[in-house]
């Protein structure tokens, strides 16, 4: 895990970057003395050279929260690796967002989930919310918010001690919950390795023997341009430390 963070695509509007695992998104209380992707979002942007007093704004703000978050339009948690979108200034932040609300922007996902998962493609569709007893974690709760996930396994594989199935699948999140695919996926009892949060203890600590991050990956991003409109995809491979992993375990038949 590292802080470099790689410019993916960049224009007068936007910066695609590919976030690395272990860098948190956006700055907060508890990340004082840690770089950050907004930190870095707003040398890059030159965000800090704007003086703009919002104390008297009440209601929300578009325009204020692209400053506050630095012009980051959405989040990945700080284990998850990736494709990461930013807006260079308030018209492009505003429209982005509008995009992810309304439910255009395409985004796809790769983990390593534990467990031959059946059938092969299908989709996932339960509400997802915050632990009351637990802030930290979210699960499937009958008041959460509607939250649906499509997938398709891509290989399966097998691991010998202990003997074990795993599942190398892609995500096609349909809506953005916090920890909506972690959830999902443990949920249909198939959590991705390595998941601290939802792969059990025991579990999370011997797949972390392995992999020291959760097995999840934001690999594409698919969105309309807002000054052209044109259709936009950009892809970020699948890092190294994931590959490598891959390559402990043995491919076995789809069947």
């Amino acid at each position: 895990m590292n802080n470099t963070i790689t410019i993916l695509s960049e224009d007068e509007e936007i910066i695609v970057i590919d976030k690395p695992a272990g860098m948190i998104v956006n700055r907060a209380e508890t990340t004082k003395g840690v770089l950050t992707v907004q930190d870095w979002a707003e040398e890059k942007i030159g965000i800090n050279e704007q003086e703009l007093d919002f104390n008297d704004a009440l209601e929300y703000d578009p325009v204020r929260e692209f400053f506050n978050r630095g012009g980051v339009v959405h989040r990945l948690d700080k284990e998850t690796s990736g494709v990461l979108l930013l807006a260079k200034n308030p018209e492009t932040f505003v429209a982005l967002q509008k995009q992810f609300k309304e439910r255009t922007v395409k985004k796809v996902y790769r983990a390593f989930a534990h467990g031959r998962i059946k059938p092969e493609a299908g989709e996932i569709d339960v509400p997802v919310g915050r632990l009351p007893w637990n802030r930290n974690r979210f699960g499937i709760l009958p008041g959460g918010r509607e939250s649906k996930t499509l997938y398709k396994v891509l290989q399966y594989y097998q691991q010998e001690k202990p003997k074990e199935i795993l599942s190398y699948v892609e995500l096609y999140p349909q809506s953005g919950r916090t920890h909506q695919i972690r959830v999902h996926l443990k949920y249909i009892n198939h959590p991705i390795f390595s998941d601290f949060l939802y792969a059990g203890r025991k579990t999370s600590r011997t797949d972390r023997q392995v992999l020291p991050r959760v097995f999840l990956h934001a690999a594409k991003i698919t969105f309309f341009h807002p000054i052209t409109n044109r259709e936009v995809s950009f892809e970020s491979p699948l890092p190294d430390e994931l590959s490598d992993v891959l390559q402990q375990f043995t491919p076995i038949p789809m069947i």
